[in-house]
């Protein structure tokens, strides 16, 4: 839903309350939705992957890294994928599958749904799989880790400042620090790690998005500054 959340967040000013979101999604119908149903759905599926709450330190940093982002960049797409990933346990599961394919390679649908299968057992019948592959391979053609319509393909990343300190900010919350961090599962959805992240990371630092001190082996990186009121 990378359209919505791009109308959304460009309309609404970073002040905005969990209230004027659903006011602007539902009463003005500010995404052009037909239907009242269709507003509250697309309202709900919004909150749920986004938070769309400036009282969720996660959306906070988002709507803070949203700003360097220009709006035809594939960074925003890099971080509504990374928000995402983080708050929607199903589309993390395909992470694996997708981010282990080599560039250029095929992602084959009925191998993603029977992955999922395989992760969640019986919870999901064959119709049900077959839709979640579907929007997951749509959700990882809009951030760009995939390209095609109907077929497909494995594509590189190119990581923006902005999608690297979040990615950071995702690692630091979780607990982690120094090489752990740089070589995260967040630095992987962003297909760098180690030295390529570090260089990526320097730049970020560089604009003042997250603090950096890097000498030999030793590793020093936090990006918490991008939100003080949250303690990990």
């Amino acid at each position: 839903m990378l359209r919505e959340l791009s109308e959304l967040l460009d309309a609404l000013p970073a002040s905005a309350s969990r209230a004027d979101y659903r006011t602007a999604i539902v009463q003005e119908n500010l995404l052009a939705k037909s239907t009242r149903s269709t507003r509250l759905t697309t309202g709900q599926c919004l909150t749920q992957l986004y938070a769309l709450d400036p009282e969720v330190p996660l959306f906070r940093v988002l709507r803070r890294l949203w700003a360097f982002e220009p709006a035809d960049s594939g960074g925003r797409a890099l971080l509504g994928i990374l928000t995402a990933l983080a708050r929607d346990p199903l589309l993390r599961l395909t992470a694996g599958p997708v981010l282990a394919l080599s560039i250029g390679e095929e992602l084959v649908r009925t191998e993603l749904a029977n992955w999922i299968r395989d992760q969640t057992g019986p919870r999901f019948n064959d119709a049900t799989l077959n839709k979640i592959a579907i929007n997951a391979a749509t959700s990882w053609t809009q951030s760009g880790h995939l390209e095609g319509r109907m077929r497909k393909f494995r594509r590189l990343i190119s990581p923006t400042p902005a999608a690297v300190s979040l990615a950071l900010w995702l690692g630091e919350a979780e607990g982690l620090a120094g090489h752990r961090l740089i070589d995260s599962r967040w630095a992987a959805v962003l297909d760098v790690r180690g030295g390529a992240m570090l260089d990526y990371a320097t730049c970020a630092s560089r604009l003042g998005l997250i603090r950096l001190r890097a000498a030999g082996n030793v590793v020093e990186a936090s990006a918490l500054a991008l939100d003080p009121e949250f303690q990990p």
